[in-house]
């Protein structure tokens, strides 16, 4: 009941309040052109939507035409180290899978006859190559997610001015707040 109160007489005072009567005529204005606002609306060079999409289909692509190249190159080397590894850690499963059932000398025993250890890679060995695939498979997919959800968040917020850092100091570290008109 309060609240709608306060709200009826700010209504009241805004309806009652005459906002033209400290205006002054421009008296520079060239008649017959028109007014141009000081207000300008800034468009973001891509919507959020299509710089989530693009930037899920090629993490960092949105957050360069965004112009946030740090986030765009954290993304690729990311991206590009994951499909490294996948690739490595495939070979490693092949080679496993490959030598399973191969046997290695281990020692000698003392008339020099070989002495054998089977399975140079047992079932464990292979199924822990296999996770280390899946592993670094797991990475790839959150990349694209999370450059995805950056690309979105960055499209909505790029014409905030506000930059945060940090600095050395003599006394030590320092977060620094840079705003730009």
């Amino acid at each position: 009941m309060n609240a709608s109160r306060t709200l009826g007489v700010l209504l009241a005072v805004a309806i009652a309040a005459n906002p033209l009567a400290a205006q002054r005529p421009d008296t520079l204005r060239v008649p017959g052109t028109s007014v141009v606002s000081d207000t300008v609306t800034l468009k973001p060079p891509i919507t959020p939507r299509r710089a989530f999409f693009y930037s899920f289909l090629a993490p960092g692509y949105s957050q360069a035409l965004l112009g946030r190249h740090k986030a765009a190159v954290a993304f690729m080397f990311v991206e590009a180290m994951s499909i490294v590894m996948i690739r490595e850690s495939g070979a490693d499963v092949h080679e496993a899978r490959r030598f399973g059932g191969d046997s290695v000398v281990v020692s000698y025993d003392a008339s020099g006859r070989p002495v054998y250890q089977t399975a140079r890679f047992a079932d464990r060995e292979i199924r822990t190559r296999e996770a280390h695939v899946e592993d670094w498979a797991a990475l790839l997919v959150a990349n694209h997610l999370f450059a995805g959800a950056d690309a979105f968040v960055a499209a909505n917020l790029w014409d905030i001015g506000i930059k945060l850092g940090m600095q050395s100091t003599p006394a030590g570290r320092a977060f620094t707040v840079t705003f730009r008109r």
